[in-house]
């Protein structure tokens, strides 16, 4: 009976608009009242949650991507990016999605990336001739580039949950995300090409070189944040504040986009960020916890396996459970509370835990972009002054491409675990 109020009053409060964070609280609170369960277990469970030295970097990410959508970075990427694909058929559109390819490997958040890629390239693309339900499309679809390409948000909480290196995790996303872009690209290029989209005039080379020399240091930022973790050289939570030093250091005195003034306001977006986002963290703790005491997540684990215990059919049907949970929880929420149950069903039928963390993120960061809850459709729309509903049909073809990549990732292990063991052994 409690397990069902928990649930009822979860769904109810998610469904009338409350937070999911409150959501998760409001519902986990009523549990333990109707259970006579000590209220002291709230404090307990979500210091618990939130006690982990990785999830430090949390808050240094936060604050690096902050600092790069006001430092002008963002723009910079864009150019570059139009520099070298704008001459072809749908060049905007191929520029958006290598500039969130860019931009998403060093803020590792989908909603930052539509974010700060939209409200540039929306307008853009609109005034050169693109539908603009299309141009928020792209711009949603590729936001979900970020967090696979490293350094990632959600890794790093599949990581602590997996017990998993964080920098095993954020290898294992390299070439997923860059097949992920890729398949993009091309969906971007056949709709182009059929809807007779604009091509921009080709760069010459010494415009090329020009945008390349002007974007050359945000492209450092990820080659040191990756070679600092993998070579050893500092620790996940260590690079997060690299790359807050470095993003600060080169918007204010490379791009000049960040001024003593602005300082102020982007530690405060930043504390509140991290501070939602470590409330998200504590909270779903909380209810996992509860879900864990009520043995929920074996119960879901015996179900699956009483399907099927067919590797093939079961890494199937996390997808699908994957795939419609990302529809309407929030990506780190999910994470804690689904995580653990369903990496002991991948593993028991033998999926690397690095792999199916991969797979667990790609799922949820599709469900960002799935309609008609996906978050980074809310945010596109927003810019793009567009009916969430004409939003929803342009990306279509988008999701299509993105769930054969999914796809592809599930049941190739190798698209995930060769790099990282190539780089860091098995």
């Amino acid at each position: 009976m409690e397990v069902f109020i928990l649930f009822s009053v979860f769904i109810v409060l998610l469904l009338i608009g409350i937070p999911i964070a409150f959501s998760l609280g409001i519902a986990s609170l009523s549990y333990l009242l109707l259970a006579d369960i000590s209220l002291t277990i709230i404090p307990q469970r979500m210091y618990g949650g939130i006690d982990t030295f990785v999830l430090l970097c949390i808050p240094g990410f936060v604050l690096a991507g902050n600092l790069m959508n006001v430092g002008n970075i963002t723009d910079h990427i864009v150019r570059f990016s139009n520099a070298l694909v704008g001459h072809i058929r749908g060049g905007l559109g191929l520029a958006n999605v290598g500039g969130s390819m860019i931009f998403g490997g060093i803020s590792g958040t989908a909603v930052a990336d539509a974010a700060s890629i939209g409200s540039v390239m929306i307008p853009g693309m609109s005034r050169a001739g693109y539908d603009k339900p299309f141009a928020a499309a792209v711009t949603a679809a590729s936001s979900t580039v970020g967090p696979i390409i490293p350094p990632s948000v959600p890794m790093i909480i599949a990581g602590s949950l997996s017990g998993v290196s964080v920098g095993r995790m954020f290898l294992a996303g390299a070439i997923p995300g860059l097949l992920l872009g890729l398949a993009m690209m091309i969906t971007v290029y056949i709709l182009a090409v059929k809807r007779g989209y604009p091509r921009e005039k080709r760069s010459t080379f010494r415009q090329l070189v020009l945008e390349g020399r002007s974007a050359f240091w945000a492209l450092l930022m990820t080659f040191i944040i990756l070679y600092g973790i993998v070579g050893g050289v500092f620790t996940p939570t260590e690079a997060s504040v690299v790359a807050s030093l470095y993003a600060l250091v080169i918007g204010m005195f490379v791009y000049k986009g960040i001024t003593w003034r602005n300082l102020p306001q982007i530690v405060i977006d930043t504390v509140l960020t991290s501070g939602s986002l470590m409330i998200l963290v504590g909270l779903a703790n909380l209810f996992g916890w509860i879900l864990t005491s009520q043995q929920i997540p074996q119960m879901i684990a015996d179900q699956i396996l009483a399907i099927s215990d067919n590797p093939l059919v079961v890494i199937l049907i996390l997808n699908l459970i994957l795939l419609v949970v990302g529809t309407f929880m929030e990506t780190i929420a999910a994470l804690i509370i689904l995580f653990p149950a369903l990496l002991g069903v991948a593993t028991g039928v033998g999926m690397d835990p690095v792999h199916f963390g991969l797979m667990a993120v790609l799922n949820l960061m599709i469900g960002l972009t799935t309609p008609p809850l996906g978050v980074c459709l809310f945010v596109v729309a927003g810019i793009g002054k567009l009916p969430m509903l004409r939003v929803a049909r342009a990306i279509v073809p988008f999701l299509i491409c993105n769930l054969v990549v999914l796809l592809l990732v599930a049941y190739i292990p190798a698209l995930s675990l060769w790099l990282p063991n190539l780089l860091l052994g098995e």
